[in-house]
């Protein structure tokens, strides 16, 4: 195994024997430490296993022996799981199945152990590192911490006894939770006071003298005078918990999650307790060796790399020492767009934030927006007293665009209308000073020609939000003809700033997502239009996995907008970018969605799908499979990014492309779409699948 991974750094289990005051005897405590600093959080690989084994065989050795075992991790990091990155190396299901058994051998010596073991989680534990934790006997948990199994997010299992130890400890209805919800909820970490709430933790500490807190609260479990109460296992809960669970990896994955599925099945076996825990664990490794060898879980971690490593440093991005600082942020406009925004740059950025608009009963509504959902973060205990009146006073509006004269970048959030934009960045130019940066968060219009009437168009950057904007992590940063490099390393900074992911783009209509996404809605309302019925085209993508129905994404978008993008992509692309008639009538008829409840068609739309030329739902699923591939080609030609990497996290970050997937490029690799479509893979072999 050593071969695997040979590149792992490997982290060391450090023993020292410590003298407990209440305590007969030594503390053998362990320290999981990789050599790095925090920045590189301790796992789990081949080399890994066989130190903490080695150390726990110099613990059963030592004389005379130990009152109790404790492992903890270095600073702020308790354990983070298994070593993934040695992953695509493993190329045998005897490798993978032994990774599996190792794992589980090593830590069911912390299980079954006749000394006492206690877990220190110091940090973060997540994954490998939780089930190292729920081995032992007994668990104290930093107030700082949290906790999570990420694996159904990227396509794996808790593969360690995760799925048979934390239903046993937590309950089965909580033990979904955390396994499955959590981990399909954009890997939902859960924090320490919750952890310990729910059972994962028996104490929970600050983490100042966090080590000593432990150490004594682990004296005082032995000596008695520290009682340890855990609730008995509701074993009538198991069936409806296992049918929450099942309808979840439904609803979020359509069940095209191997990952997803599999968890399912060992939360299920975990039923029979402390009795079955051998049966489930060696379900574990069965699970482990398939998943450990599934092009899933390479795409899922090839999804993972890109949005842990690709998002945080933007192919592209000048030099940041470029970018300007900014003290005030003008918005132009006070929709519901514009006000989260503004809610956006004032919460992290902290500066003043001045909206404005056409009539002030506006204005006032937007400032009350803002101002409102300072107070429901406040009511949450997300915001103290200080903070609420802090923020609310940097947020003011105003009728005078003059206000804006001090600002450093102005963003407008206006109706969608070339004509309207110039207009207001004429108006906002007319009065800032030439280094203020001005912003424009089109979806779909060029900010070359935005820009092109104004005295400095260099200065005009696109910043391209998500809706909703304080959820979805995605910002296309768009490079106009004239951008220069200092209001590219503006917004770039910015951005960070405002805990978003950067990609950058080029101005082409729609840029990225908006393109992608009209390119596969136009595929289905054309075949809809041809006669495709309703349900058909409803369900055709579900072995696709995406979070959202074709229909689910039109009403999520509106109706409204995703004609207007349609329609501007016609104007670029009129050979391949239709509007549907069925779009057109549900926009001039004010629907929202084709149903008026799941499955029903809108009384008012009936016939929409009355054409003479059906499609089945495979071959609609192919055509809209191929539109994707064609359109991705011509973007990498156009040079709209650097690289198809940055398509894929676009759409991952922005439309919700699923991880185990790997990025929509990776998906149409393997389907083999991407050379029948146009000739080559996007990315090479090896690369988010099997090496061929």
């Amino acid at each position: 195994m050593s071969a695997v991974f040979a590149d792992e750094v490997v982290t060391v289990a450090k023993v020292r024997y410590l003298r407990v005051p209440g305590l007969a005897g030594e503390l053998a405590l362990i320290t999981l430490d990789n050599g790095h600093d925090h920045t590189r959080p301790s796992t789990f690989g081949p080399g890994g296993l066989a130190s903490l084994d080695t150390a726990l065989d110099e613990i059963a050795a030592h004389s005379p022996a130990p009152a109790a075992v404790a492992v903890t991790g270095k600073p702020f990091i308790f354990a983070v799981g298994a070593d993934l990155s040695g992953v695509p190396s493993i190329t045998s299901a005897a490798d993978a199945r032994e990774i599996a058994e190792t794992g589980h051998r090593v830590f069911r010596r912390l299980k079954e152990s006749t000394i006492p073991t206690f877990a220190f989680v110091n940090g973060a534990a997540m994954g490998g590192g939780l089930e190292l934790a729920l081995h032992c006997h007994h668990r104290t948990i930093a107030s700082t911490a949290v906790v999570a199994f990420p694996e159904v997010f990227l396509g794996l299992v808790p593969g360690w006894g995760g799925t048979q130890l934390l239903p046993e400890l937590i309950g089965i209805d909580a033990a979904v939770t955390v396994i499955v919800e959590n981990a399909l909820a954009q890997n939902k970490v859960t924090p320490a006071p919750k952890a310990a709430q729910l059972g994962m933790a028996d104490a929970v500490f600050e983490p100042a003298d966090f080590l000593e807190r432990s150490l004594a609260w682990a004296a005082g479990v032995l000596s008695g005078d520290v009682a340890v109460r855990r609730p008995e296992v509701d074993r009538t809960a198991w069936d409806d918990a296992i049918s929450r669970a099942r309808q979840l990896v439904a609803a979020r994955t359509r069940n095209a999650s191997p990952g997803a599925l599999r968890a399912v099945e060992l939360l299920d076996l975990a039923r029979a307790g402390d009795a079955g825990f051998t049966t489930g664990t060696a379900a574990e490794d069965d699970a482990l060796t398939d998943l450990l060898m599934s092009d899933e879980l390479r795409a899922g971690l090839y999804a993972f790399d890109l949005v842990n490593k690709r998002a945080k440093r933007p192919a592209g991005a000048p030099d940041r020492k470029l970018a300007r600082k900014v003290t005030k942020v003008g918005v132009v406009g006070a929709g519901l767009m514009a006000s989260q925004l503004a809610l956006l740059f004032v919460r992290r950025l902290e500066v003043p934030v001045v909206l404005t608009d056409v009539d002030q009963a506006r204005v006032d509504k937007g400032v009350g927006y803002v101002h409102g959902e300072l107070e429901k973060l406040a009511g949450r205990g997300r915001l103290s007293p200080d903070a609420l009146n802090r923020l609310k006073g940097l947020v003011t509006g105003s009728l005078d665009k003059g206000t804006f004269a001090d600002a450093d970048l102005v963003i407008e959030a206006v109706f969608e209308e070339l004509s309207v934009k110039q207009q207001v960045f004429a108006e906002v130019e007319a009065v800032v000073t030439p280094e203020c940066v001005l912003a424009t968060n089109t979806s779909a219009l060029s900010v070359t020609e935005m820009a092109a009437r104004l005295q400095h168009p260099e200065r005009v950057v696109g910043l391209h939000f998500f809706n909703p904007v304080a959820v979805l992590p995605l910002l296309e940063v768009v490079r106009a003809e004239r951008t220069d490099d200092a209001t590219l390393a503006t917004a770039f900074a910015v951005g960070k700033q405002l805990g978003k992911s950067c990609v950058l783009v080029a101005d082409a209509p729609a840029f990225v997502v908006n393109r992608l996404l009209t390119r596969f809605l136009g595929e289905v309302t054309a075949a809809v239009d041809a006669g495709t019925p309703v349900a058909v085209a409803e369900t055709a993508l579900e072995p696709l996995g995406l979070p959202m129905t074709p229909f689910e994404l039109l009403t999520l978008v509106g109706p409204p907008v995703a004609l207007h993008v349609a329609e501007r992509m016609h104007e670029a692309f009129p050979d391949r970018f239709g509007v549907g008639a069925g779009l057109r009538r549900m926009v001039e008829l004010g629907k929202s969605s084709v149903f008026t409840e799941p499955g029903v068609i809108d009384p008012e739309l009936a016939g929409i799908d009355a054409g003479d030329s059906p499609l089945t739902a495979d071959e609609l699923r192919s055509r809209a499979e191929r539109a994707l591939a064609e359109e991705i080609g011509l973007m990498l030609e156009e040079g709209v990014v650097q690289a198809v990497q940055d398509i894929d996290l676009a759409m991952l970050l922005g439309a919700g492309w699923p991880f185990w997937l790997g990025g929509i490029s990776a998906y149409l690799d393997r389907a083999g779409v991407s050379e029948a479509v146009t000739g080559s893979r996007f990315l090479p072999r090896g690369v988010a699948s099997l090496p061929a």
